[in-house]
Formats: C-alpha cells, sequence, structure tokens
C-alpha cells in the first residue's frame, strides 16, 4: 500500500492511523457506498468539502457522509455572510486533490477547517488519505489538533 502525502504527515507528528483500501467506482463515489465497502458506520465516514466565502475566500468543512453541508452555518462559522461550494474542476488546483480522494490532511495550502461535532461522538473516524480507494482511520482529537480545527455545527438538519 502506498504512503499517501496524509500518511506521511501523520507519521512524520507520530499520530496513530490506519489505512483502509477499496475497491473504487467511478460512477459513485458516495460515502454510503463506501460504509458498505469498508464495512463502516456510515455516520463515521467524514467528507471532506471545500468551499468558497464572501470575506475569508476557501475553507474546508468535513461531515459526517450521511449528512449535507449547511451553507448558513458553515458560513457562520467561517467568518462569512455566506459561502458555496467550489467548482469541482477547481479542487485539485487548490488542493492538490482530487473528487473522491480529498483528505482534509496535505492540501497545498493550510486552509481553515471545520469538522462537524459528531465527530466526538466517535473514538475513531475515517477520512480520505488522498486518493481514491484509501481511507484513513483516525481519532478524531488527533485530526482536530493535527489540522488545527474547529469543531461545531455545520450541517443540515433533516
Amino acid at each position: 500500500m502506498k504512503k499517501t502525502n496524509a500518511a506521511r504527515l501523520l507519521d512524520a507528528s507520530r499520530i496513530e492511523y490506519e489505512l483502509t483500501e477499496y475497491e473504487v467506482d467511478e460512477s459513485d463515489l458516495s460515502a454510503t457506498t463506501l460504509a458498505k465497502k469498508i464495512g463502516q458506520n456510515i455516520e463515521q465516514i467524514f467528507k471532506t468539502l471545500v468551499l468558497r466565502g464572501d470575506k475569508t475566500s476557501v475553507f474546508v468543512a468535513v461531515i459526517p457522509g450521511n449528512t449535507e453541508v449547511d451553507l448558513k452555518k458553515a458560513a457562520k462559522i467561517s467568518g462569512n455572510k455566506n459561502c458555496a461550494m467550489v467548482q469541482q474542476k477547481e479542487l485539485l488546483g487548490l488542493t492538490g486533490y482530487i473528487r473522491g480522494g480529498c483528505s482534509p490532511l496535505g492540501m497545498k495550502k493550510a486552509y481553515p477547517i471545520y469538522i462537524h461535532e459528531t465527530c466526538q461522538l466517535f473514538d475513531h473516524i475515517f477520512v480520505s488519505a488522498g486518493q481514491r480507494g484509501l481511507q484513513l482511520k483516525i481519532n478524531p482529537d488527533d485530526l482536530v489538533n493535527i489540522v488545527g480545527a474547529v469543531v461545531g455545527d455545520i450541517v443540515s438538519v433533516d
């Protein structure tokens, strides 16, 4: 298994993690499918979304796979009046990652990161390791600390 930049950052910081490989289906990159493939609870699969605010520019939201980002909450917590998802074609240039393989660790630039508060309910969560087909199993507190994330409510209520 090839080490990604995200895994190397964790190694350098002596943070414990596990890499989990899975088969990628380019036509279905959903968190629900990923959870089934690796046999994990969807609430513990966190997806990394890149947004742009009207005041602070680019920031990152890390949310449970079974939820959607609430743009109003995300704007407020990040110090913006409003925000929107960046276009998919911008993702690689901004982060160094592609859709389905975007990790909150090891981006090209250190963007502000906001992680949904439910991460604290678990002793471990899964986030992308920085490439499709590879997930990092990590303690949420370790992730929050290494990326300097703010923990808060950033998802829509059903």
